[in-house]
């Protein structure tokens, strides 16, 4: 009902008809009435009316307008350049907004939303779709305070979906028509509709998903079409490059009117430290030493704490330490967990509802990618440890007093899983803070101490301090009880 009242706003005949100049006589009547059709449709009138005065007839007004949104010469005139364009691939939202939001400025009342996907075309590979929708958003978090989630339930704010013809919201795609997509204001729940007809792909040798999903997600928060050629916004779609795509100015004002700027990172108006200093300053033989994150990469195993990385090669003495931004500087600090796949040559970082993979030092296209994505619920906000297991190809996740276990083979998350942390490795105290595998062994630590758990069997095999690593400590004859 909600989608056929917005139709009832946007659709009407045209009046005031003007007869079509002299320069339009040479017009089939097959594109006069594609013209008439277009108008109709895209720049409908504000009141209804019986219809077109004559059959050679449209409005010089709604010419004029239709040339100043698509960026032509405005004339009023019904010419061959006008024609072209009203050809041209196009978004199925009217162009007759007065500002650059809907009517009334309708927007989303929270600035965490949830998506879902209802389903997929079969032109392109579903990760490959999962992938653009998330980069498509990311283009409007990355200026506004607004974040985006993945879900797979019933729940989500805005539900994205292929459909074809007439798909039940009284606005059909018509069979070989120009409409690539279109999406409803926040007002009508922001339901994204992708035709299926169209030849969808992740370059530019079809119609570029990735470019039309950013443009429909700005219609979902409240944003209508701009006159700026080479705004996002703009109503006709332009083959660009998708890797160099950006917001243009009056996308960013129109969004930023609607729900504001980026919060502010408090951290970022801290005054800028001497990395070397603070990170020799640490104790790597303080009894107290915890670490946020332990993994194994290219032979050597990388310990993080805060904004620091130690490196410990086994056919080097020396530990080397580094800041963990002269690796990966779009990470800086605050890594929560770390794990690395050998056999991809790639390591992958987790921080808060985000992570990243990375072959060496350079992030890989596409990251960070949300967490919720591998199959977590939306619960879970951040991961404490990580671990990855070279022989059952699976990695451990730990959060809180649970943990998971994905199958890196199937990309998918076990069903059997979470599991309790306390039931399976019972000899840890609290919760994990970091975690890595190594010849068949799933070392787990917990504050300032280490377990070591045969990773097939589970059994505890003994614990130490978390900095034993670097020699710092001679177990006691307790402190280490195999069994």
């Amino acid at each position: 009902m909600k989608c056929f009242l917005l139709i009832i706003t946007l659709y009407g005949a045209l009046s005031h008809a003007l007869p079509v100049p002299r320069e339009a006589e040479d017009i089939s009547e097959k594109d006069m009435e594609l013209a008439k059709k277009y108008i109709e449709k895209y720049y409908p009138a504000s009141k209804p009316t019986t219809g077109f005065r004559s059959r050679r007839s449209v409005p010089t007004s709604k010419i004029r307008q239709m040339q100043e949104s698509s960026g032509l010469k405005v004339t009023g005139k019904l010419d061959l350049s006008t024609l072209e364009a009203m050809k041209k691939p196009r978004c199925g939202v009217p162009d007759t907004g007065d500002f650059s939001t809907f009517p009334m400025s309708p927007k989303w009342g929270v600035k965490d939303l949830t998506y879902s996907i209802q389903n997929y075309t079969r032109d392109m590979e579903p990760a490959d779709i999962d992938d653009a929708i998330e980069r498509a958003w990311k283009m409007w978090s990355d200026v506004t305070p607004l974040t985006f989630t993945r879900v797979y339930n019933g729940s989500a704010d805005i539900k994205i979906s292929f459909v074809t013809g007439d798909h039940g919201d009284f606005r059909p795609f018509q069979k070989g028509g120009e409409e690539l997509a279109h999406a409803f204001s926040p007002a009508f729940g922001g339901e994204v509709h992708f035709n299926d007809d169209k030849n969808w792909t992740k370059d530019l040798t079809g119609t570029n998903f990735f470019i039309v999903a950013a443009h429909e997600f700005g219609h979902s928060l409240g944003l209508y079409h701009s006159s700026f050629l080479k705004a996002l916004m703009f109503a006709l779609y332009t083959a660009t490059d998708p890797e160099t795509l950006q917001l243009h100015k009056d996308d960013i004002e129109g969004i930023q009117f609607l729900y504001g700027k980026p919060e502010v990172n408090t951290d970022s108006r801290k005054p800028p430290v001497n990395i070397l200093q603070e990170a020799t300053s640490t104790d790597l033989c303080d009894p107290q030493l915890a670490f946020d994150a332990v993994t194994k990469l290219r032979g050597e195993t990388l310990f993080f704490k805060d904004s620091f990385i130690w490196r410990k090669n086994p056919l080097k003495q020396e530990v080397e330490n580094a800041s963990v931004s002269s690796f990966w500087p779009v990470l800086k600090s605050g890594i929560d967990a770390a794990y690395a796949i050998q056999d991809k040559d790639m390591v992958y970082f987790l921080k808060g509802t985000k992570f990243w993979a990375a072959r060496a030092d350079i992030i890989e296209p596409g990251f960070p990618k949300n967490i919720h994505r591998l199959g977590f619920p939306k619960t879970v906000k951040k991961i404490d440890a990580a671990a990855y297991d070279e022989n059952s190809k699976k990695t451990y996740f730990f959060s809180g007093d649970k943990y998971w276990r994905y199958d890196e083979t199937k990309n998918i998350m076990e069903r059997s899983y979470p599991r309790s942390i306390a039931a399976d490795f019972p000899s840890i105290d609290s919760g994990v803070d970091a975690a890595f595998q190594q010849d068949g062994r799933l070392y787990l630590f917990s504050s300032s101490k280490q377990y070591e758990f045969d990773s097939r069997t589970k059994r505890f095999l003994g614990r130490k301090k978390a900095n034993s690593w670097f020699g710092c400590t001679r177990p006691k004859k307790n402190e280490r009880r195999p069994e």
